[in-house]
């Protein structure tokens, strides 16, 4: 990538980049709502002091954002007023309050400016943040809605895994953990993306799913159905866990009693600060924590995995699903994440 491709702002003492990329995926994805090859994405490079830290702003479709939403939100940015990357928390309250929404956009600043100033510290941020990266949970690999041959494929692919997270939610679903249970026993996920509509049903469901080791249920109904949510998570004989229903801290609490636990993803919350928070509010409330990703690059995903040790369950897979990876960062090696012992987030470039 060369600087030409890059549209640059200079703000003071810093300098944005940003150009958009997209990520092509290896396989179709399909989950309950719809089926994608490709994801788009926004790149920034955040300089500061000729140092420069990296991000990512991720837009599945069904977030709302765009490239060019992500653009126009980094074009209104300014942060002439701030001297030094250590005002985080002031150029991070700014950031967020620059505009309603746009967290993918808010994460690219977001991550830029935590590997920023790991790198000026010369530290890894799980070093920075006091974590062990030896007790990140061994990450899912995603099996997305496929045919049975299809199925039996990509289970044979994700052979090294310890944990599957299996998208449910259609009329296929038990054709979908029969086909992987002919084949594997490896503990699974469900993810089901809203799709069960009727709680008696889906309460089903979950006893069928735990007989056939699937450890727990994520977003089981939709966002709306807090009191089904609630009702299915007191009766369920598996964890349930929110993804769709939880995008913010703000989230958190509402939300004890109707799941047993939250999904954490950096673009939902606008990035590294407030996953953090999220995830410690979580934990006080004694709710289980997992930490997720949009498909990504390795940018994204090593920045997530700086908090991994602070979860019950890792579902880092995103990097691993595109064929067009443009950084080196965090690596899975037997289902277990590997963060490099590097500054800030921990990537390279290709």
């Amino acid at each position: 990538m060369s600087l030409s491709n890059w549209e640059t702002k200079k703000m003071g003492k810093f300098t944005l980049r940003y150009r958009p990329y997209t990520l092509e995926m290896r396989h179709v994805f399909t989950v309950a709502s719809f089926s994608r090859t490709t994801t788009p994405v926004v790149l920034t490079e955040l300089e500061y002091d000729g140092i420069i830290g990296y991000g990512e702003a991720s837009m599945p479709p069904y977030l709302g954002e765009s490239q060019e939403s992500v653009i126009s939100f980094l074009k209104q940015l300014d942060l002439t007023s701030f001297s030094s990357p250590f005002q985080t928390e002031e150029i991070l309250t700014y950031v967020d309050t620059l505009a309603k929404n746009n967290t993918a956009a808010k994460a690219a600043i977001d991550i830029a400016l935590h590997d920023l100033l790991g790198k000026i510290m010369n530290q890894p941020f799980y070093k920075i943040w006091g974590l062990n990266p030896d007790l990140i949970p061994p990450t899912s690999y995603t099996i997305g809605i496929d045919t049975e041959e299809m199925i039996r494929k990509k289970v044979a692919e994700a052979g090294q895994f310890k944990i599957l997270k299996i998208k449910l939610g259609l009329e296929t679903d038990k054709m979908i953990i029969n086909t992987i249970r002919s084949v594997t026993n490896t503990p699974l996920c469900a993810d089901v993306n809203q799709g069960w509509k009727n709680k008696e049903e889906a309460l089903e469901m979950a006893y069928w799913l735990a007989e056939r080791n699937v450890v727990f249920l994520e977003q089981p109904m939709p966002k709306e159905q807090i009191d089904d949510n609630a009702w299915l998570t007191a009766q369920s004989p598996i964890p349930t866990i929110a993804d769709e229903g939880c995008q913010r801290l703000s989230d958190v609490t509402k939300l004890h009693g109707v799941y047993t636990g939250i999904n954490i993803k950096l673009m939902k919350c606008t990035g590294m600060r407030e996953a953090k928070r999220m995830a410690e509010l979580a934990r006080s409330l004694e709710m289980k924590v997992m930490l997720g990703c949009m498909t990504e690059t390795s940018c994204a995903i090593s920045a997530a995995a700086q908090l991994g040790a602070l979860v019950d369950w890792a579902d880092l897979d995103g990097a691993l699903l595109i064929g067009n990876d443009i950084y080196n960062g965090m690596t899975v090696a037997d289902g277990i994440c590997k963060l490099p012992d590097r500054p800030g987030i921990g990537i390279i470039k290709n």
